[in-house]
């Protein structure tokens, strides 16, 4: 079986890597250990704004009430 790492960079974005190698340079280990499934579900529990971090607090910063999910578009054309 092969085992993953989930890893997430200073922009707080996820992914998953293989647990035999070195964690690359920009990324840290967020603890979570195991197959590919469950690392990937850890990262959809908790990634739940895919919005980078300079993002999201820009928006914070800048007042705007921007969404950071990935619904469906549900403009009126």
């Amino acid at each position: 079986m092969d085992e993953f790492r989930v890893v997430v960079n200073q922009e707080e974005q996820y992914s998953i890597w293989a647990a035999d190698r070195p964690v690359p340079a920009g990324w840290r280990a967020e603890g979570t250990v195991g197959d590919r499934e469950t690392c990937l579900a850890r990262i959809e529990q908790v990634w739940t704004d895919m919005r980078p971090l300079s993002l999201r607090q820009f928006a914070v910063s800048a007042g705007t009430a921007v969404s950071g999910g990935a619904g469906p578009n549900t403009s009126r054309r």
